[in-house]
C-alpha cells in the first residue's frame, strides 16, 4: 500500500467527497441538538466516511430498489482501534439485492430539491 503526501491526501478525499455527497460539516463537538441539513434544517443523521469527510444520511432506511444507486450508503463498524466506531460506506462494487434496505444520502429526500437526478 502506497502513502501519500498530506497534499495529495486532501485531494484524493475532497474528490471522493465530492463524486460520493460526502459534503456535511464534522459533528457539532459541543453537541447542541441533532444534526441538521444545511438546505432544509431537516434532521438527519451524520456519520464520517472512512476518508475522513461526512456525509448526511437520512434517518429512514428504505429498499435499495427506491433508492438510485449514487444516494445508497451503508453503515459499519470501524476496524481500526483509533477510527469512530461507526463508518458511512457509500455502495458501488456490488450492488445490494433490491429489497436490501439501505440508508439513502439526505439529499435523495431533501425537500430542498438538492437531489435533481433521482
Amino acid at each position: 500500500m502506497a502513502e501519500m503526501c498530506e497534499e495529495c491526501w486532501q485531494r484524493l478525499a475532497n474528490g471522493l467527497a465530492t463524486v460520493e455527497g460526502a459534503t456535511a460539516p464534522p459533528q457539532d463537538p459541543a453537541g447542541n441538538g441533532p444534526p441538521r441539513c444545511r438546505a432544509c434544517r431537516g434532521v438527519v443523521r451524520r456519520y464520517p466516511t472512512y476518508y475522513e469527510r461526512w456525509v448526511d444520511l437520512a434517518t429512514v432506511e428504505l429498499p435499495a430498489e427506491e433508492v438510485p444507486q449514487r444516494y445508497r450508503w451503508r453503515l459499519i463498524k470501524a476496524p481500526a482501534p483509533r477510527a469512530p466506531v461507526v463508518l458511512a460506506v457509500h455502495i458501488r462494487v456490488v450492488d445490494p439485492l433490491p429489497r436490501d434496505p439501505v440508508l439513502p444520502a439526505h439529499a435523495f429526500l431533501c425537500p430542498a430539491g438538492r437531489a435533481a437526478d433521482a
